[in-house]
C-alpha cells in the first residue's frame, strides 16, 4: 500500500506542475523560473509528509472508503511547503547542495551574468520560494471535503507554516548566539518548531481533521508528531556529522561550518571542563572550519558521550511515539502501516549506532529495516 500511495503522490506532483504551467503561465514569464521550480519539486525524496497525511486520513475513514483522487492532489501541499522551507533555508545557510544537486538559488543565480552572481541567486531564490508557498496553498484547496473540515485543516496548515518560520527565526538567532547562551531546552523548542510540526505533526493532524477524527485523537497525534519529529531531527544532526557526503547529498561540514547549536553540541559543551571546554569553543566558533576541525569535534562528541546521549534521546522518543500510536482509535491496519513508515526513517540511526558500538534499541522490527 505504501508503495502504491507514494507512486500516486509522485504522479499527483507531476500533474500539479503541469497544472501550474497552465494556470499561472510561469513558463511565459520565465521558462527558467518554471523549469527550476519544477525540477526542484520533482527531485527524489521520501515524500513522508504527504504519505503521513494520506495514511492518517485513511486511518479515520470508513474501511470501505477509497482514497479520493482529490486527497492525493491536496497531499502534495505539505511537500510544497517543505520545498518552500528548503529553498529559504538553503539561502540562509548559504548551502550549495540539496539532495545531491545544486540548491535552487544556485541554479537561479546562473540566469544572467552579473557582478554579484551570489546576490542574484539569493534574491531570485527568495522570490521562487514565495511562489512555491503560494502553490502549496493552491494544492491544498483541491481537497473535496466538507467546507467546515477543510477550513479547520487549512487554518492548521497555515499556522504550521508560521510556526516553522518561527523555528527558522530561532535557529538563525542561535547561529550567532554564544554557545553558553543556548540551552538544551532551546534546542528542543527549535526542533519542535522547525522540524516536528510541519514534517510529522501537521500531516497527520490535517489528515485526521479532514477525515473527521475526534479531538482526543487529534491531540494525541499532535503529541506523537512532536516526539517523532524531535527524534528525526536529532538523527539528522547525527547524520550531518557522522555520515558521508555521498549518503546525505550535502557537505558533512555544513552543520558544523554554520555553528549550529544541536543536541550533540549542547551536551558536549555541558560535559567539558577547563581547557577542554575552551578548546572545543575555539574550534566550534572558527568562522572557517576544515575537515580536521570536523574530525576533532566528532571525536569530542564521542569522548563526552554526546553521541550516545543523543541516540538515547532518539530511542526514548520513538518508544513514547509507539505507545501513543497504540492508543489511537484509528483502524489497526493504518496504525501498523504508520508505525512501519516511521520506523523506516530511523534505519540510518541503527547503522551509525552499530558503527560506533552503541546499542540502540528502537524496536524489534526496526532492525530488519537497516538492510
Amino acid at each position: 500500500m505504501v508503495d502504491h500511495i507514494r507512486r500516486q503522490i509522485e504522479l499527483s506532483l507531476e500533474q500539479f506542475m503541469e497544472k501550474v504551467k497552465e494556470d499561472y503561465k510561469l513558463h511565459l514569464v520565465s521558462p527558467v523560473l518554471f523549469e527550476s521550480i519544477k525540477e526542484f519539486s520533482l527531485r527524489k525524496g521520501k515524500r513522508i509528509r504527504p504519505l503521513l497525511l494520506i495514511l492518517s486520513y485513511k486511518g479515520y475513514s470508513p474501511k470501505q472508503k477509497r482514497i479520493p483522487p482529490s486527497l492525493y492532489n491536496a497531499s502534495i501541499c505539505i511537500e510544497l511547503l517543505h520545498n518552500f522551507m528548503l529553498i529559504h533555508d538553503d539561502i540562509i545557510d548559504r548551502s550549495n547542495l540539496r539532495r545531491g544537486k545544486p540548491t535552487l538559488h544556485k541554479l537561479l543565480g546562473r540566469i544572467v551574468k552579473t557582478k554579484d552572481q551570489d546576490k542574484l541567486g539569493y534574491d531570485l531564490g527568495i522570490i521562487a520560494g514565495d511562489i512555491v508557498y503560494a502553490l502549496a496553498i493552491d494544492a491544498f484547496l483541491s481537497i473535496k471535503e466538507s467546507a467546515h473540515r477543510r477550513e479547520i485543516a487549512l487554518k492548521y496548515f497555515i499556522q504550521t507554516a508560521a510556526f516553522t518560520a518561527m523555528g527558522e527565526f530561532i535557529d538563525t538567532l542561535h547561529g550567532v548566539e554564544k554557545l553558553n547562551k543556548v540551552t538544551e531546552k532551546d534546542v528542543f523548542l527549535n526542533y519542535t518548531l522547525k522540524t516536528a510540526r510541519y514534517t510529522f505533526e501537521c500531516p497527520m493532524v490535517v489528515g485526521a481533521i479532514l477525515a473527521g477524527a475526534g479531538k482526543t485523537d487529534i491531540k494525541k497525534l499532535s503529541q506523537l508528531g512532536i516526539l517523532i519529529g524531535q527524534a528525526f531531527q536529532i538523527q539528522d544532526d547525527i547524520i550531518g556529522v557522522f555520515d558521508s557526503q555521498k549518503n546525505i547529498g550535502k557537505s558533512i561540514l555544513s552543520d558544523i561550518a554554520e555553528s549550529k547549536k544541536t543536541l550533540l553540541v549542547c551536551h558536549a559543551y555541558s560535559q567539558l571542563r577547563g581547557n577542554e571546554k575552551k578548546q572545543f569553543v575555539h574550534c566550534f566558533d572558527k568562522p572557517k572550519k576544515t575537515y580536521q576541525d570536523l574530525k576533532a569535534i566528532r571525536k569530542i562528541f564521542m569522548q563526552t558521550g554526546s553521541l550516545q546521549y543523543s541516540f538515547k534521546e532518539v530511542e526514548s522518543r520513538i518508544r513514547q511515539t509507539l505507545i501513543i500510536l497504540k492508543t489511537l482509535t484509528m483502524n489497526g491496519a493504518s496504525k501498523k502501516i504508520i508505525e512501519e513508515a516511521l520506523l523506516q526513517l530511523f534505519k540510518h540511526s541503527i547503522l551509525i549506532a552499530e558503527q560506533y558500538g552503541i546499542d540502540l534499541r528502537i524496536n524489534d522490527r526496526a532492525a530488519s529495516f537497516k538492510s
